[in-house]
């Protein structure tokens, strides 16, 4: 099965179209089932393919670092049936300017691409070709097709785009801040959480019993004063009412180690609900330092000297 057929596979599916910044990441982390793997349509419908068994796993995007959270994904995870991040990789984003072979610059009129896309070129677009008109499309894998079917006369994306639908690269490099990088996750549904490696993140959602004064430094503390590092945390509308939000946090450690299991536990019962969604490897990132007080034999000396006092 080819990564452009119309329905999921049994195996990866990934957020398409082909030729893509995800098809990228996912030839990456997993340059075999890219092969063979689906392109879906939406964060949605790979998703739901996962959810229903016809996927065994899917790779999203999840961050951006210019334009913050993907909110199509973090919301799926937040509101639907439950699944666990089991790893992640980071793609350096480079946009290119792609023609049909034979265009100039001269001839550009109208440029397609997505709107992410367009917020991350906006000034080079305005500085080199005032006088063109930016179209939002679906995908910047998409106005790379519109492009080839002559819809438009110029598409911002990947590189790997070109390479897909025969286009001729213009002008590459062209994004206003170089450098940037999309974060992306493979997801699964639950099951057994992967090894800890020493270079760990966990993702969870917390969502708050009562809304009340201190109410997030109450789930603050229950990492601080274990010695869990922080590293992200996002508000989010629970889609039950207006004015209740939940909590995406992250924090580098891992389920197996006593301080994280610890402040899990804590976060459980000073919260209404939490949502476990992974411990797993970090793309990037050197060890993570635990601090002494926090470390898995000061839990166990901590622990037996506990279960050595006598009241009698």
């Amino acid at each position: 099965m080819t990564a452009t057929q119309d329905g999921p596979p049994d195996g990866m599916g990934y957020l398409g179209p082909a030729g893509t910044f995800t098809e990228e990441a996912l030839r990456r982390l997993d340059p075999e089932a890219a092969a063979t793997a689906w392109a879906a349509p939406t964060v949605q419908a790979t998703l739901e393919a996962l959810r229903a068994g016809t996927l065994s796993a899917a790779l999203v995007p999840f961050e951006s670092s210019v334009e913050g959270s993907v909110s199509a994904t973090l919301d799926e995870l937040i509101r639907g049936e439950p699944l666990v991040i089991t790893g992640e990789v980071h793609v350096e984003v480079q946009f290119a300017l792609m023609v049909r072979p034979g265009t100039s610059l001269a001839d550009v009129r109208r440029i397609a691409t997505h709107p992410m896309a367009q917020a991350q070129t906006r000034d080079w677009v305005a500085r080199e070709l005032p006088g063109a008109e930016v179209i939002p499309e679906s995908s910047t894998a998409r106005a790379a097709v519109l492009v080839a079917a002559e819809v438009y006369d110029a598409a911002i994306a990947a590189p790997l785009a070109a390479e897909r639908h025969e286009l001729e690269i213009l002008v590459d490099g062209i994004a206003d801040r170089p450098g940037a990088v999309t974060r992306f996750i493979r997801l699964a549904r639950p099951g057994p959480v992967p090894a800890p490696t020493g270079t760990d993140l966990t993702t969870v959602v917390a969502y708050l019993r009562h809304n009340h004064a201190g109410a997030l430094l109450d789930l603050l503390n229950q990492f601080a004063m274990r010695g869990v590092d922080l590293v992200r945390l996002e508000s989010r509308p629970t889609g039950e009412a207006l004015g209740q939000y939940c909590f995406a946090i992250e924090a580098l450690g891992h389920l197996s180690e006593p301080r994280m299991a610890d402040a899990l536990t804590g976060l459980r019962r000073v919260c209404a609900d939490v949502r476990f969604l992974g411990s797993y490897p970090r793309a990037h990132g050197s060890p993570t330092r635990v601090p002494d007080v926090a470390s898995a034999r000061a839990y166990q000396d901590a622990q037996g000297w506990v279960e050595g006092l006598s009241w009698s």
